[in-house]
């Protein structure tokens, strides 16, 4: 099952920013694991390629490329370098996002506007280019990633600009989805939760003003129904069903991978 022999998959995002599993890196190796090819994309070289050293030590093929995905002439390159090696790409992962907190008032004009590109253009750009490939070829699957702030709005600490940016990729997820269903190209959303994943200790910890990592693990596994943080690999391996062929029947929809804590706690932290 979920065999991935044969495909190509561009994955954004595909580095972590330290030591252990992000979304993106964890999302890489396991399809290289199912058999697919991988093109990672990350604006970070090293991280990158620690991510294909991986791959390759475990006998599957990556390439990289230094790509910002907000840059419309560098996405455009990529997916061409990734045509140029490969010939196709039959999946595309839209990993690239990042939150910064604040409201409407306090939040600085360009912290807004980064915060909406970032999380919005990515993939945005990621499409423009790489659907084209996919018609072409008669099909493919795109899975974007957002975040369980798009659902749920905290009360105690305010994102507006990653909350909305994060609903926007559910919406824009399932409008790609319904524009190109008869042309075989399926797009849905992973919406993780609270992940323990390496952002943690390089964002978190001095973005909420820890002094106390432990602590702060300990808050946030204390906050989630199943008693703890998912991990890079639960995001992982919800890309692969919906990237698999075994999801030929699933598209404009999301899979919600949070330990329950929607369900638990509309409102909250």
């Amino acid at each position: 099952m979920f065999s991935l022999a044969g495909k190509v998959a561009v994955v954004t995002g595909a580095g972590s920013v330290g030591p252990g599993w992000g979304n993106g890196k964890a999302t890489a190796v396991l399809l290289a694991r199912q058999g697919a090819e991988i093109f990672a994309i990350d604006v970070n070289e090293a991280a990158a390629a620690e991510t294909r050293h991986f791959i390759e030590g475990e006998g599957g093929t990556c390439v990289t490329h230094r790509c910002d995905m907000l840059v419309a002439e560098e996405v455009e390159a990529a997916v061409g370098a990734c045509m140029h090696r490969f010939g196709r790409i039959d999946i595309l992962v839209n990993n690239v996002g990042g939150s910064h907190p604040g409201g409407p008032v306090d939040m600085p004009e360009e912290v807004w506007d980064r915060q909406i590109d970032y999380n919005l253009k990515t993939p945005y750009l990621g499409c423009k280019y790489a659907i084209p490939v996919m018609e072409a070829q008669g099909g493919g699957a795109i899975v974007n990633v957002s975040s369980i702030a798009g659902l749920r709005m905290g009360g105690a600490r305010v994102h507006c600009a990653y909350s909305a940016s994060k609903a926007g990729v559910i919406g824009f997820s399932r409008s790609v989805a319904l524009a190109y269903a008869a042309k075989g190209i399926r797009c849905n959303t992973v919406v993780p939760g609270l992940m323990h994943t390496p952002l943690v200790e390089h964002r978190l910890v001095s973005q909420l003003g820890a002094n106390d990592a432990a602590a702060l693990i300990a808050q946030r596994n204390a906050s989630v129904p199943v008693g703890h943080m998912g991990t890079g690999w639960d995001v992982a391996h919800a890309v692969l069903f919906l990237a698999s062929d075994e999801a030929k029947y699933v598209t404009a929809t999301e899979v919600v991978v949070d330990g329950g804590l929607t369900a638990a706690a509309p409102g909250g932290a």
